[in-house]
């Protein structure tokens, strides 16, 4: 975030989390989740973690 990214994902696949970073919001915590959007920054991108999980 510090170098100018918009949005970043955290995968920890071991504990099956997804940690989501924004400019200027709190770090949002998913729970074993199936997908991941790049919501308005990357419109359409879906990443499915159905293989990666």
């Amino acid at each position: 975030m510090a170098n100018g990214a918009i949005l970043g994902w955290l995968t920890d696949r071991k504990n099956k989390k997804v940690e989501i970073y924004r400019q200027n919001q709190d770090v949002e915590i998913l729970d074993n989740p199936s997908t991941v959007s790049g919501e308005d920054v990357l419109p359409g991108c879906v990443l499915d973690l159905t293989d990666v999980w």
